[in-house]
């Protein structure tokens, strides 16, 4: 067992709480979605994969840094979410959650099926230059890249903005109430679907910044929405439904879980079964602690509590 010596665990905490600040971007929309509406978006992962090529194009049309083109992204998709939901999803809500799935879950083979014949089944990526390859060095010389780091630390910021929204701001309680009772906040004058409207165009909008950093992070491709949405709903259901700074809780614990799996798990599996180490089980082991998770605490570790 001497090879646990070997394993840099503080590394492996770090980079995979880093990894956990891009799966809580790809929740927040998610879980604003659920939160407001109770609409769970099937479509989801696919989007973060739209917004990804709507950030190609934009770069190659223009030229400009990939960074600079979530001045662009974010309100196109921001006007798109609030179209979608006010001309089709709004029409899909009521008391069952099965009409939204279905609707949402064509929306997902439509974008999938479009960008394979726009664009190919090749794979793409965004070239942000020097920042990709740029690390600090921390005490204890642990090496923390320098884009992985402003990920995490715009996820804090989206969610502490997002927390303001909705806990300081005159929308914000709005859209409280609206998630509480959403046929009184109508009797109390509430336009329910200018307000659902506004939410998707909100979440679409956080969609929007996370897959820029993920096209630039990553490859993408057309198929790349389902895996994308499997990290983003373990995240939401780790944290709890509906609890906003929960999802950065589960982000974290399925990015060290997957650290862990890559660092730890594979290598201990594959030194007792005598074969090379599989790059799966980085993936597989987030899943597992998202099962043990969901088998221990089936509303996730911070529930929202309703009364």
């Amino acid at each position: 067992m001497n090879w646990l010596t070997d394993v840099d665990w503080a590394g492996v905490l770090i980079q995979g709480t880093l990894i956990g600040g891009l799966y809580a971007l790809f929740a927040i929309g998610l879980s604003l979605a659920f939160g407001i509406m109770r609409l769970v978006n099937i479509a989801h992962g696919d989007f973060i994969v739209l917004c990804a090529y709507v950030a190609m194009i934009v770069v190659n049309a223009s030229g400009m840094h990939p960074l600079v083109s979530i001045a662009v992204v974010v309100p196109l998709m921001f006007v798109l979410g609030y179209v979608l939901q006010r001309g089709l999803l709004n029409f899909t809500l009521g008391p069952s959650i099965l009409p939204p799935l279905l609707v949402t879950f064509g929306l997902s083979v439509i974008i999938q099926n479009v960008l394979l014949e726009v664009f190919g089944a090749d794979t793409r990526r965004l070239n942000a230059g020097a920042m990709e390859t740029a690390s600090i060095t921390l005490p204890g010389d642990v090496t923390v890249g320098v884009f992985p780091l402003l990920i995490f630390v715009v996820a804090l910021v989206s969610l502490g903005a997002l927390q303001y929204l909705l806990y300081r701001t005159r929308l914000g309680r709005a859209f409280r109430a609206t998630s509480d009772d959403a046929d009184t906040a109508e009797l109390m004058g509430i336009d329910n679907r200018h307000l659902y409207s506004l939410a998707m165009g909100i979440a679409l909008a956080f969609t929007a910044l996370a897959a820029v950093l993920f096209s630039v992070r990553t490859s993408f491709d057309p198929a790349s929405g389902p895996i994308n949405l499997i990290f983003a709903f373990e995240a939401v259901i780790i944290g709890g439904l509906g609890s906003l700074w929960g999802t950065l809780v589960g982000g974290i614990i399925l990015g060290v879980s997957q650290s862990l799996g890559s660092s730890v798990v594979g290598p201990l599996v594959s030194l007792l079964i005598g074969n090379p180490v599989s790059a799966q089980w980085q993936i597989l082991t987030g899943h597992i602690a998202f099962m043990i998770i969901l088998i221990v605490k089936p509303d996730g570790l911070f529930p929202r509590i309703r009364d």
